[in-house]
């Protein structure tokens, strides 16, 4: 779990980009040495898949904590790349994922600054938008915490 494309999930039918985006999954499993969804960042209130635990990482600027605790010396200029391309490959809509060859010359340095620039700016706007929906609808302002019980229907 937690590296099949949503794709997959919802019409069973694989394809090169189903594989890309459980290689990209696989590479930042690699980078952070943490699983693709461990319910242990659940009780730390933090993002079960690692995915967009990486993501929140990413837009806090804390690379280092994305990093294997394990990894004492690395090129961050080479993580930076790493960390790019898995997430450039774990695009939720397919047709924006790499093919393989594509992401090969990528981790060479080859056409990553503009596809990574292209990304960023998507995931701003969807960040942007995601913000102005959840100000519009409040839904954490709704609790289930002492709900007055209502009867929905009548007795049978």
């Amino acid at each position: 779990m937690g590296h099949i494309a949503p794709e997959y999930l919802s019409t069973g039918k694989s394809s090169e980009k189903t594989d890309v985006f459980g290689y990209g999954i696989t590479l930042l499993e690699l980078v952070t040495g943490q699983r693709a969804i461990d319910l242990a960042r659940l009780e730390e209130e933090e993002d079960v898949l690692l995915l967009d635990h990486i993501k929140k990482l990413l837009r806090e600027n804390r690379l280092d904590d994305i990093v294997d605790g394990n990894l004492k010396n690395y090129n961050r200029e080479e993580v930076e790349t790493m960390i790019q391309v898995a997430l450039l490959c774990t695009q939720s809509s397919p047709e924006d994922r790499p093919s393989m060859a594509v992401v090969v010359k990528m981790l060479q340095g080859i056409g990553l600054a503009e596809r990574w620039a292209e990304w960023e700016q998507l995931e701003d706007a969807r960040n942007q938008e995601f913000s102005l929906m959840s100000r519009h609808y409040p839904w954490g302002e709704d609790s289930s915490i002492d709900q007055e019980a209502i009867q929905l229907s009548k007795a049978r």
